[in-house]
């Protein structure tokens, strides 16, 4: 007797399977015989596992408007809001809001989170309003917590200092953010104390790296060197590196195999990255993706990211993944069927990769996390930023929702629209 059933699957790799849960463990996958206390029909529907984002900044979230609306849309007008609200915002309210958010990404299968955390201010309330919304969504969510010098390493009074607090206090990733230190050489003095500080403390590292579209940003080279020369590896990563949108291509074919060699992942996120970036030109403006598929082609992990929703960086977002990919794929022109399935690679399994995160999958043995969607594969999963019929975390089904079929009144049509296509 199985406590969970999910029944009839279709799996990402187009295999149809059912899958076994028992406790909080998939037990049993493939064609399963047995009773189970409960059964999802999942027949014909896709079944993933989890979402995953490793980018994200939760103790800003769904703040939009506080103080003010970003009027310029620009990073630093953000950065400059954001700071007028730390100072104000309570340990409850971040802890409120954050905790919102965080039914959303349930609701949306969202299951694992690497969020930063901005350790500048001396008080520190982000990191204890982050560590106590880390604690009260544990049972369902996976979030990973990064400390994260917003105002620079170097450049804030108390920057290295607090950071090192912040850790201390249980945070799990090390941050940073040269391209806002006072020069370009405080920036890469910072990448090469943000590495040895992780690599001391046997953690991972995750930069906010060449956020810009000057194409002399060029910090990422220094992280792909002090990653190699710690020995870093998977467990360091680049988020943004919009500056290489800008950069002239032999430069940057010097620069894509030094961060292969170093196994360093890259996480862009394109809703906030096109978004942002540009602000400062007429036409042609730039669309500040980096060069997603250059690096995929040299073997490098790359992940989309979230960033943000309804905070000062950026009015929008529902926690949705798929939203995140679909704006993905449309960016950096990744439309070929195989793109399109790596595309939804970016939000499951690479991302989970990148956050270093075990027993990820639906394999047997996997933690028993996934999420059944209304569409037959990924890429209509993508195509139609597919509801989540259902959502499994740790062994638990802890979101529902009926299919949300359209009822048409035309004379000789049917009855209802799903909008999938059936293939034969």
């Amino acid at each position: 007797m199985f406590d969970l059933l999910v029944r009839g699957g279709t799996l990402p790799d187009g295999r149809v399977a059912d899958i076994a849960i028992t406790g909080d463990r998939i037990v049993a996958t493939g064609r399963v015989e047995g009773a189970a206390r409960e059964v999802i029909d999942a027949t014909g529907d896709l079944v993933s596992p989890p979402f995953v984002d490793p980018h994200f900044h939760l103790d800003a979230t769904l703040s939009y408007g506080l103080p003010r609306v970003n009027a310029s849309g620009t990073l630093l007008e953000g950065i400059a809001l954001w700071g007028e609200l730390r100072e104000i915002a309570t340990v409850e309210e971040m802890v409120a809001r954050a905790l919102t958010y965080c039914d959303w990404a349930a609701s949306m299968g969202l299951l694992a989170i690497r969020s930063h955390v901005d350790t500048t201010p001396d008080h520190l309330r982000t990191v204890e309003a982050m560590l106590e919304v880390k604690a009260r969504v544990a049972g369902y969510i996976d979030l990973q917590l990064v400390a994260f010098p917003q105002d620079g390493l170097y450049r804030a009074r108390t920057g290295r200092e607090n950071l090192i607090r912040a850790l201390d206090l249980g945070l799990d990733v090390v941050g940073g953010i040269p391209h806002f230190e006072r020069t370009m050489a405080d920036g890469a003095d910072s990448l090469r104390d943000l590495c040895r500080i992780a690599a001391d403390r046997g953690l991972r590292v995750d930069i906010h790296c060449d956020e810009s579209d000057d194409p002399m940003s060029r910090h990422v080279e220094t992280l792909a060197a002090e990653v190699t020369r710690h020995g870093l590896g998977a467990r360091a990563a680049g988020s943004h590196l919009t500056s290489m949108h800008s950069m002239d291509n032999y430069y940057v074919s010097k620069l894509l195999p030094l961060i292969a060699e170093a196994g360093l992942a890259a996480i862009p996120n394109p809703l906030i990255n096109i978004t942002i970036q540009g602000r400062h030109d007429s036409f042609p403006k730039r669309r500040g993706l980096t060069r997603v598929k250059e690096m995929q082609a040299h073997g490098i992990t790359v992940g989309w990211g979230q960033d943000c929703v309804m905070d000062p960086w950026y009015s929008l977002g529902t926690a949705d993944m798929l939203d995140v990919a679909f704006m993905g794929l449309h960016v950096a022109q990744m439309t070929h069927p195989e793109e399109m399935a790596r595309c939804f690679r970016m939000v499951t399994e690479d991302n989970a990769r990148i956050m270093g995160l075990e027993g990820y999958g639906l394999a047997k043995g996997c933690t028993a996390s996934l999420v059944v969607l209304d569409a037959g594969n990924p890429v209509e999963a993508l195509r139609l930023r597919a509801e989540r019929l259902a959502v499994v975390s740790k062994g638990k089904v802890i979101s529902r929702r009926q299919r949300n079929d359209a009822r048409l009144a035309l004379p000789g049509r049917p009855e209802t629209v799903r909008r999938r296509l059936e293939r034969r």
